[in-house]
């Protein structure tokens, strides 16, 4: 019987664990260096903000579903070092026993690993990430310290705008840090970002933008943040300024990528081929870029997991691509995106053009309406779709990018997207949508 080895298991380790389970009868083993799985780290904010009633829905998947199904399940196990030429994974329980799995195929699916400030005083306590659930309970319960006062929350990307909020909804003076001049550069133009950083400031937010963090001050615990700008009296301290792929297991085995993530084919297969990496320590085939790029979001971690497993169960499979779409909503204020805003396009030398509307969802004759911001980001020669970017304070926006993502990976441009056939009906749009109008009026 052919047998896995799943190193890591929350959303791309477990996806792929279930495809080969429900495709094929495998051996399958599933190793965690944790004693939980199936996280979702991306609800920590909602849990900490008690915008939720707790944390238990968090965790949508638990070792007895997959014992269930044959699975072998080792957490608390560390994974020390892979034999790759005698296919063999040694790792460590908690316990100090050695442990050792053959394998026949191994997927990894070691997710990413948080980037620290390598500044001085970063040892110092009350200073965290906000990635593993331990974290959220150590952030959850200095929340409820009424001496913690003051929280400096450090890169305003998406994790560190919503813990932003969550601190600020727990009644602490919030301070929010980034090098950059703006809040989420990676996915959104100034158009939408100046709308956000205006809600977070309106909100109490106190935003240091163009900050680099020299150094953190304190006896034991942290004190004072130093920028070249000034000295800020800090009670707890919140990394969020990104992630890198973790490639520590292979590394020195396997191609990588420029960031370090393993480089995969479009079925997930590394430069060995009896090894497949999925999730975050893996690259993805973007179709915006129509190139292989790094997109960490837990919903290409799903997909990658299941085109893995589907591979390994004997069912050949071959990943559509993804478009990297995502959204965030904050103190109401919701953004949404897919593809490439015009500014990173630039990165990756796209050569784009643009279309803005600012429009309401129905006609003015109905009494409720909601205000929509939408940018169609196109691509200059072939003018195929590349991109959107919408937000709205009073809707949610967020199926129309649903629409926008599948426009990507179809290849519309932005001159079919102007006769869609979008239905009318006053209660929904207007005659002519606002999606038809940005398109028609683009150049």
């Amino acid at each position: 019987m052919a047998k896995t080895v799943i190193i890591g298991t929350n959303h791309a380790g477990l996806a792929a664990a279930n495809a080969i389970l429900d495709n094929s009868d495998q051996e399958v083993v599933m190793i965690e260096r944790n004693e939980n799985f199936s996280y979702l780290s991306c609800g920590t904010a909602l849990w900490v903000g008690k915008q939720i009633d707790g944390v238990d829905g968090l965790f949508y998947t638990n070792r007895e579903d997959f014992e269930a199904k044959g699975a072998k399940v080792r957490t608390q196990t560390t994974v020390e070092s892979i034999d790759f030429d005698g296919k063999v994974v040694h790792a460590i329980t908690q316990q100090g026993d050695k442990v050792e799995e053959s394998y026949d195929k191994l997927v990894l699916a070691t997710g990413s690993i948080p980037i620290s400030p390598k500044v001085p005083g970063r040892e110092l306590e009350n200073i965290t990430f906000m990635k593993k659930y331990e974290e959220g309970q150590n952030i959850d319960q200095m929340f409820e310290n009424e001496n913690v006062k003051n929280i400096a929350v450090i890169g305003a990307g998406y994790i560190g705008v919503e813990m932003a909020e969550a601190a600020k909804r727990r009644n602490k003076n919030v301070l929010l840090f980034d090098a950059l001049d703006r809040c989420l550069p990676n996915y959104y133009d100034t158009w939408f970002t100046d709308d956000m950083d205006k809600n977070l400031a309106d909100h109490g937010i106190e935003l240091h933008y163009g900050e680099l963090v020299k150094e953190y001050k304190g006896s034991d615990k942290v004190e004072q943040i130093v920028t070249e700008k000034g000295e800020y009296d800090v009670d707890l301290v919140i990394n969020a300024i990104g992630f890198l792929p973790n490639n520590q297991l292979a590394k020195d085995h396997l191609e990588l990528f420029a960031n370090g993530a393993y480089l995969v084919d479009r079925h997930q297969q590394t430069s060995d081929p009896d090894v497949y990496a999925v999730g975050d320590c893996a690259t993805v085939y973007s179709n915006a870029l129509q190139g292989t790029t790094y997109i960490a979001l837990a919903s290409n971690a799903l997909r990658t997991g299941i085109v893995a497993g589907e591979n390994i169960a004997g069912n050949p499979v071959e990943s559509p691509g993804v478009q990297g779409s995502n959204g965030i909503s904050i103190f109401g204020h919701h953004m949404v995106s897919t593809g490439y805003s015009v500014e990173s396009a630039a990165k990756f030398n796209l050569d784009v053009k643009y279309t803005d509307i600012e429009d309401t969802q129905k006609p003015e004759f109905m009494k409720e309406n909601d205000s929509i911001k939408l940018r169609i980001v196109y691509e200059t020669g072939s003018r195929r779709i590349v991109g959107a970017q919408m937000s709205s304070t009073t809707s949610d926006i967020s199926m129309a990018i649903h629409m926008f993502s599948l426009a990507i990976e179809r290849q519309v441009t932005i001159d079919e997207l102007g006769m869609l056939d979008l239905f009318f009906l006053p209660h929904f749009n207007q005659p002519y949508n606002y999606i038809n109008k940005a398109a028609l009026a683009a150049e």
